[in-house]
């Protein structure tokens, strides 16, 4: 549906249009992910390992928002792909510490690559400036 197409009291709505950008995001983020055999959540679990070093697939999960059976997957193709390691805790032999590798160093910064292009793919209408308020007021409506 072309935006003129789309009546005035839904195009007024920003419930509305955070939606459809949201759907545009996730097509175009998709497509980036499809291009290098990637996942988002791939790239989540890489850039939580990254910033805030080794930790268990619990905590790794919570911070990326991503539910553990789905961790759990995730973690088993990373672990495959030689982009991370599993690690007796040698606080608690109970758990697994979750490290990256090298080689999952370099997967961060390729999917983090393709991100970058869909970053500027999606808000290519917008300075950036803009594109920074934009990130801060989406912050503010998410807190």
């Amino acid at each position: 549906m072309e935006p003129e197409e789309t009546p005035t009291c839904l195009r007024s709505k920003p419930t509305w249009l955070i939606s459809k950008a949201a759907r545009r995001a996730q097509r175009l983020i998709g497509e980036a992910m499809t291009s290098v055999d990637g996942r988002a959540y791939h790239f989540a679990i890489l850039a939580a390992l990254d910033e805030f070093g080794p930790d268990s697939q619990v905590r790794i999960g919570q911070r990326c928002g991503i539910d553990q059976s789905d961790m759990h997957a995730m973690l088993k193709e990373l672990t495959e792909q030689g982009h991370v390691a599993r690690t007796p805790d040698p606080h608690d032999r109970r758990r697994n510490l979750i490290t990256m590798t090298r080689s999952g160093r370099r997967r961060l910064q390729e999917l983090d690559s393709a991100l970058s292009a869909v970053q500027d793919d999606l808000l290519r209408a917008l300075s950036a400036a803009e594109r920074d308020r934009l990130a801060a007021l989406l912050t503010r409506v998410l807190e």
